[in-house]
């Protein structure tokens, strides 16, 4: 506020003293210096300015990422009943730690009691991170087992073990699920994924999801979710709340 308030005295005083009313006398600095430099002190003054207003108002969000969520789904994988009234999109790294601690713990939880029961719907997301390296690939694998229904057997044995996504270890996954692997490779290396995952990037930057696990727990719409974020690898209990909020309308 103080550089604000200096930079107009400056202008103020450094115009009529730049150049001297008699133009026999030497001046300090010439014209076309005291130009620049009034030029200069004019674009660090509208450069405060802007500093100085106020950001444009951004989604809320309260310490723990949470906040409001809509999403549209043109197309995902998802499990139950596709009008189940309550829905659940997951944006998963196979690579993170904590995604597996919650496939691990609580999603067989929410699957036996929530999604088999028809009451949620529940839809994975792709969000690899960049400092994991193998996550990308590991996605492009989930989604080419589905080419062959094999989506979420490949992505519960991806995510249960995140140390290991080698090339080689997805090959042994996709014997082990007893796919066919030519046509498995042939996805890989065809890259026919990339783009829907980007598009999975582009929706959790759109949302202000940065982190994986994160979710979207609201109501189904005939487009896609309405409802909240819930970050982190969460307990049954949190997202038992949740769904206890949306309740029937």
């Amino acid at each position: 506020m103080h550089r604000l308030i200096l930079v107009p005295i400056l202008l103020c005083l450094l115009a009529p003293a730049a150049w001297p009313a008699d133009k026999n006398q030497p001046p300090g600095i010439t014209r076309d210096q005291a130009d620049a430099i009034l030029n200069e002190l004019k674009a660090i003054h509208q450069l405060l300015e802007k500093q100085a207003r106020p950001p444009a108002p951004q989604p809320q969000r309260n310490a723990d990422g949470e906040g409001p969520a809509k999403l549209k789904i043109d197309s995902a994988n998802w499990l139950g009943k596709q009008d189940a009234p309550v829905t659940v999109v997951e944006f998963t790294d196979y690579q993170c730690p904590y995604c597996q601690s919650f496939h691990l713990n609580t999603f067989p939880e929410i699957r036996k009691l929530y999604i088999d029961t028809g009451k949620v719907r529940f839809l994975s997301r792709d969000l690899p991170l960049d400092f994991h390296a193998s996550a990308f690939h590991a996605a492009e694998a989930a989604r080419c087992a589905g080419d062959q229904d094999g989506f979420w057997k490949m992505r519960d044995l991806l995510v249960a073990d995140p140390s290991h996504l080698t090339e080689n270890d997805i090959l042994v996954h996709a014997e082990s699920l007893g796919l066919k692997i030519e046509p498995f490779r042939a996805c890989l290396s065809s890259g026919k994924y990339r783009e829907a995952i980007q598009k999975d990037l582009a929706d959790a930057a759109s949302l202000n999801v940065t982190g994986t696990p994160s979710f979207i727990v609201g109501r189904t719409t005939p487009d896609g979710v309405d409802g909240s974020l819930l970050v982190g690898a969460q307990p049954l209990a949190a997202f038992e709340a949740k769904f206890k909020e949306l309740g029937p309308r």
